[in-house]
């Protein structure tokens, strides 16, 4: 059975997911953006040390806390490594009262009918009941659409709940995330086919098989409501895309009921350079603004 009390976390909290989960190909440049220039490190165990102690450093600043952070997404070497000396998520929830997932893709496929689909998931269910064990409510997966084209979106949307209906069966709750690129010119046409296929697929789904949705903020206000009051979506959560942080909130906050789930749009601003006290203020300013603009709806 799903966790109760992180499901109810999840439905009820009012804040935001934190999305703490690059992986080899985006850690370059979020180390960059932190101000970690690349001839810091010699080796990609080095880069992912360097990533990890960002990371450490930003759950660990007092205003990462459930009150206004609900959940975080963790890359596969964060829930095997510890914060604070303490198993990752066991950490998150226990001293943060966040909510733990685990991001499980491995990349996309070559573009194909306008969408990158993602790529096998190898030993799929050993990663499962291996984070599971770690205290991990659910998990979350990408694949991208780079046009409005009817069927290479449908393949997405299949592909994602396929995925989907593999972490429920271990009693864990799926993230889809099917994201529509946000600089084409059709991304209205893309959002349109995109919804009304999940739509579809979650009439399919029976009762207590709840999923949530990772979408890009969309270009009309309020446009995934039917989605938002699906009853078969725990909760729909929204990724910043490339979008400025003052631009992503001010989406966001004309959305209902959807809240932020922000990689970039979350460190922007942060340095290895800063002292703890310049870090943590910049971090404060930035999960108060994010939470006020995901709970405005």
């Amino acid at each position: 059975m799903v966790d109760q009390d992180k499901a109810a976390k999840i439905r009820a909290g009012q804040g935001f997911i934190a999305a703490l989960d690059q992986s080899g190909g985006s850690t370059p440049k979020a180390l960059r953006l932190y101000g970690v220039a690349e001839d810091r490190y010699g080796s990609e165990e080095e880069m992912f040390d360097l990533i990890h102690a960002m990371r450490a450093r930003i759950v660990r600043a007092p205003v990462f806390s459930g009150d206004k952070v609900i959940g975080a997404i963790l890359f596969e070497q964060t829930m095997d490594r510890d914060f604070e000396g303490q198993p990752s998520a066991k950490f998150l929830w226990s001293e943060r009262g966040v909510v733990p997932f685990l991001k499980i893709d491995k990349g996309l496929q070559e573009t194909r009918q306008g969408v990158k689909l993602m790529k096998p998931i190898p030993d799929l269910d050993a990663t499962l009941s291996r984070a599971r064990d770690h205290g991990v409510f659910g998990t979350k997966e990408r694949s991208v659409i780079d046009a409005a084209d009817a069927d290479g979106i449908e393949a997405i949307v299949a592909q994602q709940f396929d995925v989907g209906r593999q972490v429920l069966s271990h009693d864990m709750v799926p993230i889809l995330e099917p994201e529509v690129t946000i600089s084409i010119a059709d991304k209205l046409a893309a959002e349109s086919l995109l919804r009304d296929s999940i739509l579809r697929h979650l009439d399919t789904l029976p009762e207590g098989q709840d999923i949530m949705l990772k979408l890009t903020l969309p270009e009309e206000a309020g446009f995934y409501a039917p989605l938002v009051d699906h009853p078969r979506v725990m909760r729909v959560v929204a990724l910043s895309g490339g979008y400025s942080r003052d631009e992503a909130n001010a989406r966001l906050a004309r959305n209902r009921g959807v809240i932020a789930s922000f990689s970039r749009a979350l460190t922007e601003g942060l340095s290895d350079a800063q002292d703890d006290e310049t870090f943590n203020r910049e971090l404060g300013r930035t999960i108060n603004a994010i939470r006020d603009a995901s709970v405005a709806g």
